[in-house]
């Protein structure tokens, strides 16, 4: 927690100053209050110095109260602005971070709890900000300055509350040791209901089609009364502090009365110095509360702060290179001896993969499902770095290259069509923000996306529900292969991005890329054997490693992999 205030708190040094200093005031006017109270008990009530007196003594105790409250709502704002003000750029800085982070560090943490992190345990942070400002200073000086003030007005009375407060702080350990522990727990727990959430709404068709609800209602009841049961333990725990720290002070104040009854009988005291102790007393009562409540409060932030130091201490292994020096001459895209795993100690995904394709030429990746082919194409714009050998494009490595230089060369069209809320014109500019309509309209054409477009009622304009669930598969596939088109890439990368398609729409999307993209390097990964038949070259994985490279002519002779993909899929074609 320490190391994020150090961090962030920097820039609100005014309000960290004059927030606790106003807080400090109203903490002061309050203190003084009993003491006036007590004079106009004691000589205006039994002194007889009258109505003038009391209303004098009165009016002096609403003007303290309502500079006290300007006092306050001073602090009010200052830890209002500080507060939000160091939400808002953790935030902003927890999210520029993740979003440098390759898909390794992504992996690593999951959505969920990244989505858990950036926003509850920020409000977490964000909530101890504000009580920093507004109550650190303010508590446990009405703690001392009660317990000061009243040994000012007679010692011997003042041992009660000497008395009590070990007695108070004796409880608050022991109630906080025992549950501080569960809150990075109940954190955690917390992450498991997000993931449970996030997959239940997304997959909502999937459980609903394998009648998989009540399944899914226990998953997530087992999780949220997991998360419930670790929570009422720490609300059961925290449920004994104020009963017992109440039941301490009402005894105090019992005590105060009794023997202050005694000190009044003898004359070293006054009605009106007992009441005021007896105001100390619940001020210390309230004060102590808040300062056990200060602890649970900063307890959670300590957690939540650990768990987003997490994230800012992992630095993603996708740096940007220096800068790249292309050779025209070279091939396009080269893999010398490339092999990648996902995790230090399992298996390697791919393996020793080795091929060239030249600028313009189009390469087919084939394969069982599992075998390697997303994992390879995903090496090339460094989404993953390769642990062995090399990926060049132009003759460099691509480590080299800067990652906006590195993408900009590459129009990626992924597995799970992903389109963004908003119209499809503004989809289609992702690939290049100033696109001409005629350039989204060309791409559009080429996607084989131009007929459904024109259909809508607002065309291009057409709005886009989130995820693009006013859309088909084929028509979100589309749109994609269309948002990539737009750049212009100097490679083109289909990620089995053609699945939703018929194969008349598929024939038609392969011949208009190889018609109107002529200098384009285009790499298909797909399970259909025709979609990759007529391609410079194909590359056939098993098991993470290519058993085969060539063309279709070549691999139906010499490779037995792909021989047994292509006949199972004209089988297949045959009896249905």
């Amino acid at each position: 927690m320490f190391k994020l205030a150090k961090r962030y708190l920097g820039g609100f040094k005014k309000e960290l100053i004059i927030g606790p200093a106003a807080k400090l005031i109203e903490a002061i006017f309050e203190l003084i209050v009993p003491l006036i109270m007590a004079e106009i008990i004691d000589k205006g009530i039994n002194g007889g110095a009258g109505k003038e007196y009391i209303f004098k003594m009165g009016g002096l105790m609403i003007l303290m109260g309502v500079f006290g409250l300007c006092s306050t709502l001073v602090c009010q704002y200052l830890a209002s602005r500080a507060s939000q003000g160091v939400g808002t750029i953790i935030r902003n800085d927890l999210f520029r971070h993740i979003g440098t982070f390759s898909h390794a560090e992504l992996d690593k943490f999951g959505t969920p709890s990244l989505i858990t992190r950036i926003t509850n345990d920020v409000n977490q942070v964000q909530s101890a900000v504000a009580m920093l400002i507004r109550l650190v200073v303010r508590a446990p000086f009405l703690v001392v300055g009660a317990a000061v003030m009243a040994m000012t007005i007679d010692v011997k009375l003042s041992l009660i509350f000497l008395a009590v407060i070990p007695l108070v702080a004796a409880v608050l350990y022991f109630i906080m040791s025992r549950s501080v522990p569960f809150y990075r727990v109940i954190q955690k727990k917390l992450d498991k209901i997000s993931l449970i959430t996030r997959e239940s709404l997304s997959g909502a068709r999937v459980i609903r089609a394998f009648s998989r609800q009540e399944k899914e209602q226990e998953r997530f009841d087992e999780a949220n009364n997991d998360y419930a049961e670790i929570s009422m333990r720490v609300g059961r725990l925290s449920a004994l502090l104020n009963p017992l720290t109440y039941a301490i002070m009402n005894l105090a104040i019992a005590a105060i009365v009794w023997f202050g009854g005694f000190r009044v009988e003898s004359g070293a005291l006054t009605q009106g110095q007992v009441i005021a102790f007896v105001n100390y007393m619940t001020q210390i009562s309230v004060a102590l509360v808040v300062v056990a409540n200060l602890v649970v409060l900063f307890t959670k932030a300590a957690a939540s702060s650990t768990r987003i130091n997490e994230v800012f201490e992992v630095e993603t292994t996708i740096v940007d290179g220096e800068g790249a020096k292309e050779n025209e001459n070279a091939p396009k895209i080269e893999f010398r001896d490339v092999s990648f795993s996902y995790s230090e100690n399992g298996d390697n995904a791919v393996e020793n993969i080795t091929f060239t394709l030249n600028k313009g030429e189009t390469l087919g990746v084939i394969g069982g499902t599992g075998s390697g082919k997303s994992t390879l194409v995903n090496l090339i714009p460094r989404f993953y770095d390769a642990e062995q050998g090399e990926v060049l494009i132009d003759g460099e490595n691509v480590k080299n290259y800067t990652l906006d230089a590195l993408r900009g060369k590459i129009g990626v069209v992924p597995q799970k069509a992903m389109l963004f809320s908003g119209t499809i014109a503004e989809n289609l500019r992702w690939g290049d923000a100033n696109a001409t309509d005629a350039e989204l309209v060309k791409a559009a054409e080429i996607a084989q996306a131009k007929e459904f477009i024109d259909k809508m009622p607002d065309g291009f304009g057409t709005i886009i529900n989130q995820g693009g669930r006013n859309l088909s598969g084929g028509q979100k596939q589309r749109l994609t292969i269309a948002r990539a088109l737009v750049g212009s890439p100097e490679i083109l990368i289909l990620d089995d991005s053609a699945s939703a398609l018929d194969f008349a729409t598929d024939a038609a999307l392969r011949k208009a890329i190889a018609t109107h993209t002529d200098n384009m390097t285009v790499i298909i990964v797909s399970q259909r054997a025709t979609s990759i038949k007529y391609a410079d070259k194909i590359i056939v994985l098993d098991d993470g490693e290519a058993v085969g490279l060539g063309t279709h002519e070549q691999l139906m002779e010499s490779c037995e992999v792909y021989r047994e993909i292509v006949m199972s899929q004209e089988s297949g074609v045959g009896k249905a």
